[in-house]
């Protein structure tokens, strides 16, 4: 992520399925673990009014690599990136919570991050519905202006 002072938007997921390739088996039991594009496509609806209430930059964020990544963000069409934490690095350096799914490895929870000048104001935990994420963020930041 930038050095951008002001508000940023950090959204973390498990992983966005592609369409056509099937999930982890028993991926739809797993809590919290649906709902990743159906996320990303709130926040996108959402963009310009999360900007007009100053947020400066809006990331989704899981362990999928960057190709699969910039794959996701241009097949859902979205104005923000989807970064990738494949190595788990800041996951863990935030100390954020993880999962393990057979075959595929530690992903992250979905949360979500609000970032103002640097420093984490708010975090919602657990995110669920995943499509209700960037509507309780426009509120909190309705309600929670500097």
């Amino acid at each position: 992520m930038s050095t951008h002072q002001g508000i940023i938007i950090a959204y973390f997921y498990p992983m966005t399925g592609r369409p056509g390739v099937n999930l982890p088996e028993g991926w739809d039991q797993i809590p919290g673990a649906r709902g990743c594009s159906p996320q990303a496509c709130a926040y996108r609806d959402h963009y310009a009014e999360l900007t007009a209430l100053g947020v400066g930059a809006v990331y989704g964020i899981s362990t999928q690599d960057t190709d699969y990544q910039a794959e996701a963000q241009q097949r859902l069409h979205l104005p923000f990136p989807l970064l990738s934490d494949s190595s788990l690095q800041l996951t863990h350096a935030l100390k954020l919570p993880t999962f393990k799914v057979p075959e595929v490895g530690e992903l992250t929870k979905r949360l979500t991050l609000i970032i103002r000048d640097g420093k984490i104001v708010e975090c919602f935990y657990p995110v669920f519905p995943s499509n209700s994420d960037a509507g309780k963020v426009l509120s909190f930041l309705r309600d929670n202006k500097p």
